[in-house]
């Protein structure tokens, strides 16, 4: 085993070159030249591009597990509290989204430390474990397509301005379509516009909830 290299060095290697190069420029060649190791040498540690995302990704729920509020008594806030945290992680780091939204956290002692005292508070405030489970995918997927196109706003801005130009927009809409000139131009700060997006997905998980839990229980009791 190569001296002085260790997995987490190797993590937080591949996340700085994340930040600076973007997803298509964690390569094991490009890690190697900046730990100043041959590539073979990181095989000792991680077998494949894969994996290597599966530790970034289990590095970055480390953090979120770190930083989320334990579980109070609303159901409904300790959705918006993980959202918030799990936003603010992602845009942590460039192409942060994409990177780690579909990766495999490869700590299963750390998925159940976020996940079981949020199901558990959940169930007692009369979710199933269904209901629960599916909340909870839902406001990840949601975090996951709302920063994805942040992110990718966000970095046009720097390497292309004009990409999103309104002016450009309008102009190929044309006068036939007033209302879709006026919606793009509605677009605020990305953090004002998380928050109204982010209460529309719990209020529509609120009222699934209260239209067909009652009903489900008064069954469940006959």
């Amino acid at each position: 085993m190569p001296k002085g290299i260790t997995r987490e060095k190797v993590v937080e290697a591949a996340l700085e070159l994340l930040d600076d190069k973007g997803i298509e420029g964690v390569t094991v060649r490009a890690l190697a030249q900046r730990l100043d190791v041959r590539a073979p040498a990181l095989y000792w540690h991680l077998r494949n591009k894969q994996e290597l995302l599966d530790e970034m990704s289990t590095t970055v729920l480390r953090r979120i597990a770190d930083e989320l509020p334990p579980p109070g008594s609303d159901w409904r806030e300790d959705l918006a509290a993980y959202a918030r945290v799990l936003r603010a992680e992602y845009l942590r780091h460039r192409d942060g989204a994409r990177t780690f939204s579909g990766a495999r956290v490869s700590d299963p002692d750390l998925v159940a430390r976020v996940k079981e005292p949020l199901y558990q508070s959940w169930t007692k405030a009369g979710l199933t474990l269904q209901e629960a489970d599916d909340a909870l995918d839902v406001v990840v997927a949601f975090v996951v397509g709302f920063v994805i196109e942040e992110q990718e706003r966000l970095q046009s801005a720097v390497t292309d301005p004009t990409r999103y130009s309104l002016a450009e927009r309008d102009a190929g809409l044309g006068e036939h379509a007033p209302l879709t000139k006026d919606a793009g131009h509605l677009r605020d700060d990305s953090g004002e516009r998380f928050e109204r997006h982010l209460g529309i997905v719990l209020d529509g998980l609120a009222a699934r909830h209260v239209r067909h839990d009652p009903p489900a229980r008064r069954r469940r009791t006959r």
